[in-house]
């Protein structure tokens, strides 16, 4: 009697589980329909640059920078953007000075202010550690993390009081860099979104503040070969959501004649 009755409940499980395989999609589809999310936003901030004339991250050299962005979610976790990002600068040498770099030469023998403008184009993966678009949430929020590869525009001019220092008025040049940083999404309502970012990005040229080996307009000794120069964005975004719900496709096994 017992093993009748273990045998009659293994069919029943086993059926069940044939049973799940068919129609659990089915109900799922019936219950809550897929949807897709994206956003376009606006962001303003500052940009922070990295190098020779300065070897630490000073929070006060930053210089207004503003961003437009197209974000779109792949899924619960991963999120992928598109960014533009533009920044115009006029820095003097001497805000850069840092005291724990007082020995550097570099302040005192260019006697120059530098003109730097940086346009970026970017494509960004971010990683949500909470399910920011399940909307049942409240508040609704999360932190991320984001890594992607940009592309950079940047224009620099520099004058100086030292002749041996002044170089050519200008210098356009492009070059490729790596953002990576942190940021936090909230919610404000069903469609607005309220976002706080800070990112690093790490550059493949050492000629953003006009300090490069093969210049050959500075002794060896003022210019680090060995090191490329960053730049920084920190800022504050707004975004709109849009939401796009996904019909489940129609299966027909046998169409009609009039289909």
């Amino acid at each position: 009697m017992t093993l009748n009755t273990l045998k009659q409940a293994l069919l029943i499980c086993l059926f069940m589980q044939i049973g799940s395989v068919f129609f659990t999609p089915y109900v799922k589809a019936q219950v809550s329909q897929p949807v897709t999310t994206s956003e376009i936003g606006v962001g303003i901030g500052g940009a922070n640059y990295k190098g020779e004339i300065a070897p630490n991250y000073r929070f006060l050299n930053n210089q207004p920078a503003l961003t437009l962005f197209y974000r779109r979610d792949m899924s619960n976790a991963i999120t992928l953007r598109g960014g533009l990002m533009g920044s115009h600068r006029i820095v003097d040498d001497n805000t850069f000075s840092d005291e724990a770099f007082d020995d550097r030469p570099f302040h005192a023998y260019r006697q120059g202010e530098l003109k730097l403008s940086l346009l970026e184009l970017s494509g960004i993966l971010e990683y949500n550690f909470l399910d920011y678009y399940d909307r049942s949430q409240s508040p609704r929020l999360s932190p991320y993390l984001f890594v992607g590869v940009a592309g950079l525009l940047y224009n620099n001019k520099l004058a100086s009081t030292n002749v041996e220092a002044m170089q050519e008025p200008f210098e356009t040049s492009i070059t490729v860099a790596v953002p990576f940083g942190v940021g936090l999404k909230f919610a404000l309502s069903t469609h607005w979104n309220l976002g706080l970012e800070f990112g690093a990005r790490k550059t493949f040229s050492d000629k953003l503040d006009y300090l490069y080996p093969d210049s050959g307009l500075y002794p060896e000794n003022l210019v680090n070969p060995h090191d490329k120069d960053w730049y920084f964005y920190n800022g504050v975004s707004i975004s709109y959501t849009f939401y796009r719900y996904n019909c489940p496709a129609i299966y027909k096994n046998r169409p009609g004649l009039l289909d």
